[in-house]
């Protein structure tokens, strides 16, 4: 007991320096990205502080522009239709690994896993000259696939993740009940590894929404997201718009990960 009193004052003074530590480390991560936010709601036409007065006038610049519209539509046309094809693709490959064993599915996962590990930009010039063969470049579908592609490998490790936990005696149940396979898995698979499918697919959207390199490879145009259109900016002119489209983004980012936090929990909880 004698020790336990004398550790005690040690044990709480290296909690209090791990917290303070990861405190200040956050705000050297956050403090950048928040500092952009009051710019947005600056009445000059300059990226200045002190901000010299209140103004929502990039935001309504930002809304009556025709070039923002249109790389904000194109965005969420992008974003969706490839976290629809990386859900669908992730989520079929991690339960098809789960469920057999063979020689070489490491060499396999790895595969399925390296647009995590490839450098982007060698990502964006090979897709360019393949898809340069089939017409793919300067349109959606191509933007779509390589989006997904770059998509499917988060969700391929979120839904194998929660599948570690997963009892395969309830589909061996359903089997011998007479359930066909595509119903076992609707009814009994997919409601258990919903919040792994669904934390996927949010890093998927967030992984194509975010991504700039291979827009620029393969998007022309018509294909103009709100990435690459905020990079067009930084090269050309900077204005207070770019930070009002930066303060949405980081809303909208957020929104994203407070949503998986909310699964996150919700997991926890049912596991319990």
């Amino acid at each position: 007991m004698k020790s336990n009193a004398i550790e005690a004052p040690w044990e709480r003074i290296g909690h209090f320096a791990v917290r303070a530590l990861c405190v200040g480390v956050l705000a050297f991560l956050l403090l950048p990205i928040v500092a952009i936010v009051p710019l947005s709601f600056s009445s000059s036409s300059f990226l200045v502080y002190p901000v010299p007065d209140w103004s929502l006038r990039w935001y309504r610049e930002l809304v009556e522009s025709a070039e923002w519209i249109r790389a904000a539509q194109n965005s969420f046309i992008v974003a969706p239709a490839a976290t629809l094809i990386a859900t669908v693709l992730g989520t079929m490959a991690a339960v098809g690994l789960a469920r057999v064993r063979f020689r070489g599915k490491d060499a396999l996962l790895s595969v399925l896993i390296a647009p995590m590990i490839v450098p982007i930009v060698v990502v964006g010039v090979g897709t360019y000259l393949f898809f340069a063969r089939f017409g793919l470049t300067d349109s959606y579908a191509g933007l779509i696939l390589v989006h997904a592609a770059l998509g499917t490998p988060f969700v391929l490790t979120t839904v194998s993740a929660t599948l570690q936990g997963f009892d395969h005696n309830l589909v061996r149940a359903s089997a011998s009940l007479g359930a066909a396979p595509l119903e076992t898995f609707r009814r009994v698979t997919l409601p258990l590894i919903a919040p792994g499918v669904i934390s996927g697919a949010l890093f998927a959207f967030a992984t194509s929404f975010d991504e700039v390199v291979v827009t620029l490879f393969l998007a022309g145009p018509a294909q103009v997201t709100l990435p690459r259109q905020m990079f067009t900016g930084i090269r050309e002119n900077i204005t207070p718009v770019i930070a009002a489209v930066a303060t949405l983004l980081i809303v909208f980012t957020t929104a994203l990960m407070l949503a998986l936090e909310w699964l996150r929990g919700r997991r926890a909880t049912v596991a319990r």
